[in-house]
Parts: C-alpha cells; structure tokens; sequence
C-alpha cells in the first residue's frame, strides 16, 4: 500500500446544511487524515478554469453556478491510497446507487447536488491540489 494524497471538495449544497464535521468524519474513520484545509467561496473565474476539463459538456455552466454559489471547503486528504479510498467513501455520483454508509448515500441531495468533490486519479490530485494550495499549506 502506498501513502497518497488526493483533494477533497466538499460542495455548497454540503456547506449551506453544515454538515463539513459530518462528512470529514465518514472520511477520517475510513483512515483518510486532513493535513490542509480551507473554507473558500469560489469566483466564477477559478470555478472555470477547475472544471476546465469539462468545458465542452453540457453540464458546464450549471456546475460553474453551482460551485460559485455558496462557501466550499477545500481539502488535502492523506493516507493509503487515498485517491480510491476516498472515491470509495464518497459513493456513487447518483446518491439512489451509493453503497449504504458513503457521503452521497447520507447526505447528497441529488446527483448534482452530491456534497462532495475527489480527484479521479493521482495525477489529477497532483495538479488539484496545487490548484488550491501551496505545498507550505500542507502539514502531515
């Protein structure tokens, strides 16, 4: 098992309920530890350029909206191959196909409004990570 690092978002429909401790939680006793976090609202312009990757699709727009809409909560994750763990304890993006105990199973409230962001791949984290933090923010 490798030690990894992957970027965690938790999204406004999350932080308008509250419920940033509930969700860390689901991550922290699954074996994912936090060592950078921040509360940040997101402007248009860095919400764009973050999704950039689905520029083309017909989502876009909607998802720029949305993540601009209220506080996120941005966060670096780390533990045993913290990239699929975290998949793993966010669930399904269709909260109805979540297995039972996942972020999206408790608490999504739709498949657009599913509380939580993670990095696909550890290349992907990389280059998300560095998007919101310097490596100084970062503390194992």
């Amino acid at each position: 098992m490798t030690v990894e690092r992957t970027l965690s978002i938790i999204k406004p429909d999350a932080t308008r309920r509250n419920i940033t401790g509930k969700i860390n939680t689901v991550f922290e006793v699954g074996g994912l530890r936090v060592v950078g976090q921040k509360r940040i609202q997101l402007t248009t312009k860095q919400a764009g350029a973050f999704y950039e990757v689905h520029k083309d699709r017909p989502f876009y727009n909607e998802l720029v909206t949305f993540m601009t809409s209220a506080p996120v909560v941005v966060q670096v994750l780390e533990g045993e191959n913290a990239v699929a763990r975290h998949r793993e304890l966010m669930g399904a993006t269709n909260p109805e196909e979540a297995a039972e105990g996942t972020v999206r199973k408790l608490y999504a409230q739709s498949i657009g409004e599913n509380s939580v962001h993670g990095s696909d791949s550890l290349e992907n984290a990389e280059r998300e990570i560095a998007f919101f933090f310097a490596e100084t923010e970062i503390l194992p």
